[in-house]
């Protein structure tokens, strides 16, 4: 089955995940945040440039050096759709891996909205125990790698979930991220982490239902989030509440020095 996302659903992608350092030539947008993150250091090809593959080339050599001067390496956030195709065939010529398989989930803003629930803590700002709690599950650094996901996380209007075990612990969170859209506004769930001792008891379900709530008390008209392949609980947890697949991405990285994982 052929797949394809919509230019505008990457741009919310883009500006809900918002890199500190970026530029745009050949209608490829460069990402860096000090290696915080595949999706903040990877290249979005918003538009693929016309040409034979010698000019793509000529662009690539002009990416690897805008990386170099960071010390990143080259990744490119592919996604899975004929637009890829020549994209692709230059990529496997140059010996690029493929890693981290990603589905984009989307899902409508009809039927009822969550109720409300009084157990969920929700907040306009990620606070400390939230973002302890989700680098503690998800992240990857020191100190100054959270200042930069967090700066990250705050590029972008959002709305922050947490709930609380019985011994009142941090169990779960989850952010929806809320980019400009115009007419077409739209949600993106991000973050979504639990405990790992806290799993499979309800935790993840309330922080979504939550977020959903939230996002329907704002008229937004529908809603993404993005997982990877190989997490099937957690798209269980997504189909029971109403995601369907629009689309995948992968990416695509030349032999690292450092290896970024994450989607």
């Amino acid at each position: 089955m052929e797949r394809q996302t919509t230019p505008a659903l990457e741009a919310f992608m883009d500006a809900a995940w918002p890199a500190p350092d970026r530029e745009e030539f050949g209608g490829w947008v460069l990402r860096a945040a000090g290696g915080v993150t595949q999706r903040a250091n990877s290249i979005w090809p918003r538009s693929e440039p016309e040409g034979s593959p010698h000019e793509r080339l000529a662009l690539l050599r002009e990416a690897r050096a805008w990386y170099r001067n960071r010390r990143l390496p080259v990744i490119f956030q592919v996604f899975d759709d004929a637009r890829s195709s020549a994209l692709n065939a230059v990529l496997d010529e140059e010996g690029f891996t493929r890693q981290s398989e990603t589905l984009i989930l989307v899902r409508g803003a009809g039927g009822d909205a969550p109720a409300p629930d009084a157990g969920v803590e929700l907040s306009a700002q990620p606070t400390e125990e939230w973002l302890r709690l989700w680098w503690r599950v998800d992240g990857r650094g020191d100190g100054e790698s959270l200042a930069t996901a967090r700066g990250i996380l705050e590029g972008c209007r959002s709305l922050y979930a947490m709930v609380r075990d019985d011994d009142g612990v941090p169990a779960a969170v989850g952010r929806l991220a809320v980019p400009p859209g115009g007419a077409d506004s739209r949600g993106g769930l991000y973050c979504m982490a639990t405990r790992p001792d806290a799993r499979r008891r309800g935790y993840a379900n309330r922080v979504l239902r939550s977020l959903l709530g939230a996002g329907a008390a704002q008229g937004l008209d529908g809603y993404w989030l993005l997982v990877t392949a190989a997490n099937s609980g957690a798209r269980e947890l997504y189909a029971r509440a109403g995601f369907r697949e629009a689309g995948r991405y992968l990416y695509r990285q030349e032999r690292p020095k450092r290896h970024l994982t994450g989607c």
